[in-house]
C-alpha cells in the first residue's frame, strides 16, 4: 500500500506542474490542444487525489455500521475517477476543440508549446512505463487485457489507463500541431482537441466498466470456485457443496458464503468442529477470504436433503 501511495503522489506532483504549464504556453499560443492537455492533467490530479482518498478509506477498520470494512470505498472512488474522465477531460476537450475548429485561431510563438510537449512526454513517459513494470508483476502471464479484467484493484489499471492515455494524446496534440503550424491550417489544432477528448472518453468508458463490476460484487473465478469445492469436498464430513456465492470487499478482501451438505449422523458438535476446521482449512489455502459464512444441511436416511 505504502509503495501504491508513494507511485500516486509522484504523479500528483508532476501532474499538477505540467497541468499549470501547458495552461500558460495554452494562453500564450492560443493553442486550443494545449488548453485541452491542461484539462487533461488537471483531471488526471483530481483523479489521483480521489484514489488516494479511496485508499484511505478503504483501510478503515470494520464498525458497527460497516461490518465487513470499507473496502469498497476504493471501488466507488474508482468509478467516480472514470465519470470525471468522461466529463471533465473527455467532454470538455472535445467541446473546446469543436469551437477551434468553428473559429480557429493562428498558433502565436509554437516553440513554447512544443518545449512544455517535450517535457511532458518526458515525465508522462516516466511514469507510464513506471506503471507498466508494476502492472506487469501482477498479470502472471496472463494477456494484457485478461489480466485488467481479473484485476480486483482499480487502483493500478486506473493508473496504466491514465498514463497511457496522456501519452499518446501528447503525440496527438504534437502531430496535428506540427502539420497545423507548417501548413497553416489552425483547424488542426481543435482537432487534436477533439481527438484528445474522444481517447479520454473511450477510456473512460473501459474504467466505469470495470470499477461498476467490482462495485456491484465481482466474485471469485470460476477457477477458483472449483479448487474451493474440490478442497471443502475432500473434508470427510462434507456429502456435497451446494452453493458457493463470494464477493470482493476490496482488492485483499474475499467475503465467501458456502452452503455444504453434511453426513447424516452428525451430532451438533461434530458439525460445529467440521464447519471450524473447514473455515480454517479455507482460510490457510487462500489469504484473501477473510470471511466464511458455512450454512450446513444435512441428509437424512431417504436421501433428502434438510436445511
Amino acid at each position: 500500500m505504502a509503495k501504491a501511495n508513494k507511485s500516486i503522489y509522484s504523479a500528483l506532483a508532476a501532474n499538477l506542474l505540467i497541468a499549470v504549464t501547458k495552461f500558460i504556453a495554452g494562453a500564450f499560443t492560443n493553442s486550443s490542444s494545449m488548453i485541452a492537455e491542461g484539462i487533461h492533467s488537471t483531471v488526471d490530479t483530481s483523479n489521483q487525489l480521489l484514489l488516494l482518498y479511496g485508499l484511505k478509506r478503504s483501510i478503515k477498520p470494520a464498525d458497527e455500521y460497516r461490518p465487513f470494512g470499507y473496502g469498497k470505498e476504493l471501488y466507488f472512488w474508482s468509478f467516480i475517477v472514470s465519470i470525471m474522465i468522461f466529463g471533465l477531460g473527455g467532454v470538455l476537450s472535445v467541446s473546446q476543440g469543436i469551437t477551434h475548429i468553428r473559429h480557429p485561431e493562428t498558433l502565436v510563438n509554437p516553440g513554447w508549446n512544443y518545449i512544455v510537449l517535450a517535457l511532458s512526454f518526458v515525465f508522462e513517459g516516466a511514469s507510464f512505463m513506471v506503471a507498466i513494470k508494476e502492472f506487469n508483476q501482477t498479470r502472471k502471464g496472463l494477456s494484457w487485457w485478461k489480466a485488467i479484467i481479473k484485476s480486483k484493484d482499480p487502483s493500478g489499471f486506473l493508473v496504466l489507463f491514465e498514463d497511457g492515455a496522456a501519452v499518446l494524446g501528447l503525440l496527438i496534440v504534437f502531430i496535428l500541431m506540427v502539420l497545423s503550424h507548417n501548413l497553416n491550417m489552425p483547424f488542426l489544432d481543435g482537432l487534436a482537441s477533439v481527438l484528445v477528448g474522444i481517447l479520454l472518453i473511450f477510456v473512460s468508458f473501459i474504467l466505469a466498466r470495470e470499477s461498476r463490476s467490482l462495485l456491484m460484487g465481482e466474485g471469485l473465478s470460476p477457477e477458483t470456485q472449483q479448487k474451493l469445492k474440490d478442497l471443502t469436498e475432500s473434508d470427510p464430513d462434507v456429502v456435497a457443496v451446494k452453493s458457493i456465492l463470494s464477493t470482493y470487499q476490496s482488492p485483499k478482501e474475499v467475503l465467501l458464503i458456502l452452503v455444504l451438505t453434511f453426513r447424516p449422523e452428525l451430532d451438533t458438535e461434530d458439525l460445529t468442529g467440521a464447519i471450524d476446521r473447514i473455515r480454517e482449512k479455507i482460510k490457510a489455502e487462500y489469504e484473501l477470504v477473510k470471511f466464511v459464512i458455512i450454512q450446513p444441511q444435512s441428509v437424512n436416511n431417504t436421501g433428502k436433503e434438510i436445511a
